[in-house]
């Protein structure tokens, strides 16, 4: 599942997306991880705006020593699409809470754990994509979003079962307006001859501040 990505340049993204910086925007660094700041395009009052989202939804599960109790809220930053009528249904369902997350590239952990390396992928043809989302404003820790995810391209099976939800141009507004029962045909694997893979010796690890034990995928 996808848990480091880059946005890209800002006046790239602006440009690219048709938007304006939102009142919830900071520069921010370029790479993105789990329970850090992150950007979303998303509408207001019809308006493609960029804004600042923490990348994750909170949710506190049942503590295994007390069920009745819940524990410290974890980051969800990745969401099945095959649960967005269930799980995300309240969210997916109404437009208002779709985004667009500008992506210039996303990194998965490849190798044996305890020696996993970074691997980014890309796209060929599109510099910066738009990966399809969810956000909200929650009480814990405010503007929050999450990325929907999909099954992968077998050839790339061997770097993740899963990808990111990749929207072509032609598909945004599709993903910011449409029924629910519209998307469906999103949930489908990316072409992998249109992707660039990039496999580096470079250790995976976790930004310092972010938080590794909440659950990812929902």
């Amino acid at each position: 599942m996808c848990n480091r990505a880059e946005r890209g340049d800002t006046q790239k993204v602006l440009n690219l997306f048709g938007a304006r910086k939102g009142a919830r925007f900071n520069e921010g660094p370029l790479q993105t991880h789990p329970a850090q700041p992150g950007t979303v395009i998303r509408l207001e009052g019809g308006e493609r705006v960029l804004e600042q989202m923490t990348w994750g939804f909170p949710v506190a599960l049942p503590s295994k020593r007390d069920p009745t109790k819940k524990n410290k809220p974890k980051p969800v930053n990745n969401a099945r699409f095959d649960k967005l009528g269930t799980f995300w249904k309240r969210w997916a369902i109404n437009p208002a809470n779709r985004c667009l997350i500008p992506t210039a590239r996303y990194a998965e952990a490849v190798g044996e754990p305890g020696r996993m390396t970074e691997t980014w992928l890309s796209l060929r043809d599109q510099p910066i994509f738009a990966w399809a989302g969810l956000w909200s404003n929650s009480d814990e820790w405010g503007a929050v979003y999450t990325g929907v995810m999909t099954d992968n391209a077998p050839e790339l099976i061997d770097i993740h079962d899963r990808s990111p939800v990749i929207l072509d141009l032609e598909d945004w507004e599709t993903w910011l307006h449409a029924p629910l029962e519209d998307l469906y045909q999103f949930d489908r694997p990316y072409p992998a001859e249109r992707m660039i893979v990039e496999h580096t010796a470079n250790p995976w690890f976790r930004k310092k501040g972010s938080d590794p034990a909440g659950p990812a995928l929902l």
